[in-house]
């Protein structure tokens, strides 16, 4: 049997249940929903930075990105695989989508990216009704997180000079590739 907070306690089996008041129930539901702020966005982060070594090992954008759910459960990762497949299509938060599968909901995920969503990143984030987007930095490319703030969605940049670095590094030695990435002439 559950072991729920309340003010009436009732002993079964060695076992106390416990059954929530009105006040007590409304009082949890707004506990749980503040325990969110107490995730590791950094911890978070070094998923999706994990993801862009990889890309960049494999001779790829190093973008990496990471979806989990409302606790913290990592539910799928990937990495921008533009070049090493020859997709278009397949940017870190694409790749991490697809590897999360099919979910009912969105709405409690939080997508975590190593930087600021592209347009269509973006739009994938709108389209499945994500709430919230953990970015490591925006320096290099600012993509969508204006439009997703102004939809309501959560954009938290944690600002992250080891994901800039990345970044910043890459372009520098590939301006061309990085330049066909954010569809830019």
């Amino acid at each position: 049997m559950p072991l729920i907070l309340s003010d009436t306690i009732a002993r079964r089996s060695k076992k106390f249940v416990f059954v929530p008041s009105a006040h007590h129930a409304n009082r949890c539901a707004g506990i749980m929903q503040s325990m969110s702020h107490l995730l590791d966005y950094s911890a978070m982060l070094a998923v999706a930075i994990a993801e862009a070594r990889k890309g960049l090992a494999e001779g790829g954008i190093p973008i990496g990105a990471a979806i989990f759910d409302a606790s913290g459960k990592l539910i799928g990762a990937g990495h921008n695989r533009r070049v090493q497949n020859g997709d278009p299509s397949l940017h870190g938060e694409t790749d991490a989508f697809r590897n999360a599968g099919r979910q009912r909901s969105y709405r409690n995920l939080i997508m975590v990216t190593t930087l600021a969503p592209c347009w269509y990143c973006s739009g994938l984030v709108r389209q499945f009704s994500f709430r919230k987007v953990i970015v490591g930095e925006s320096g290099n490319f600012q993509g969508g997180i204006d439009w997703l703030r102004s939809l309501g969605i959560e954009v938290i940049d944690l600002n992250s000079t080891e994901c800039f670095d990345l970044l910043a590094n890459y372009i520098r030695a590939n301006p061309a590739v990085w330049n066909e990435d954010i569809g830019e002439d």
